[in-house]
């Protein structure tokens, strides 16, 4: 039997690794601000916390899942956050598993650490491009610290970039957008042609599974989407279906949200993101036997 440790074991995609890893023979223990009954616990709040070693204790493998994702008000604060949680926090993790001979640490990364994509363009690991503010900067700096660590000592790293990630109990921007619609607030994006690329929890642990199970993972960085490319229309639509709601056959005109860039830098942002190109490439982690099973219109209304 072999004894996984997993930081962020109650967000939205710990809690089904720790199921999919439990049916695959795994014996668990996490590490965070909060305990699940049936696993076992340490208590560790890493803003304020030296980590206990004991976590490490013939541990196996390390899924480090946890880091800072949200804006606070307070920039300094928010800087202060993400440095601590995103780079201070995995290179400590990193340092403790040498040191306990763990075998193996995965780190859960995200696509934002491979820059903004170019328009039109479909992003793989080899293009690196200008990090989009503190979450993806931070993200790489820790990325760096994870491949250094397995050059410099003997242990197999690995790490997955996800892009955005669906299915039940969503979080972030996806689940405003679900609220809005199922509320009638949303408006009925335009078709805009852009390309998004996203991927299901389920498959998020699937890919987990894989880069802990193949040897070929070993000091490697893999993206993982579920191979479609989804334009915000697309997602608009889907979710409209998935709702059981009437699709509307119109559109607020594309030449409106421009407007509203023109005049708000605020919200120049948040139209960039809401209609502009997030597309990335699988097909590193496809050719080692990755295929995702699930696509957006698998959601379900239970879902959200």
């Amino acid at each position: 039997m072999l004894n996984a440790l997993i930081t962020g074991a109650t967000g939205f995609v710990g809690l089904r690794l720790i199921n999919h890893l439990r049916q695959e023979g795994f014996a668990i223990r996490i590490i965070g601000r909060t305990a699940i009954s049936g696993v076992e616990s340490i208590l560790c709040d890493f803003l304020v916390d030296f980590i206990p070693e004991n976590a490490f204790k013939d541990i196996d493998i390390v899924f480090h899942l946890a880091g800072h994702t949200h804006d606070l008000k307070n920039t300094t604060e928010a800087e202060s956050a993400y440095r601590k949680l995103n780079e201070d926090v995995t290179d400590d993790l990193l340092s403790l598993s040498v040191k306990y001979n763990v075998k193996k640490f995965i780190f859960v990364s995200s696509v934002k650490a491979g820059g903004r994509p170019l328009k039109g363009g479909r992003f793989s690991e080899v293009e690196q491009n200008y990090s989009d503010g503190l979450y993806g900067e931070t993200k790489r700096e820790a990325e760096l610290k994870v491949l250094k660590a397995g050059q410099s000592y003997n242990i197999h790293v690995s790490i997955l970039r996800p892009a955005l990630i669906y299915g039940p109990k969503v979080k972030g921007n996806l689940k405003l957008m679900i609220q809005g619609i199922k509320k009638g607030w949303f408006p009925p994006l335009p078709e805009t042609g852009n390309r998004r690329s996203m991927i299901h929890v389920d498959d998020v642990v699937q890919a987990l599974s894989l880069l802990a199970s193949d040897q070929r993972s070993k000091d490697e960085i893999f993206i993982v989407t579920d191979g479609r490319a989804y334009s915000s229309r697309d997602i608009y639509e889907i979710i409209c279906s998935t709702l059981g709601k009437r699709v509307p056959q119109w559109a607020v005109p594309q030449f409106l949200f421009h407007v509203l860039a023109s005049i708000n830098p605020n919200l120049r942002y948040r139209i960039g993101k809401l209609l502009g190109d997030e597309y990335y490439s699988s097909k590193k982690i496809q050719s080692i036997g990755f295929k995702a099973k699930k696509t957006l219109k698998d959601m379900h209304e239970t879902n959200f």
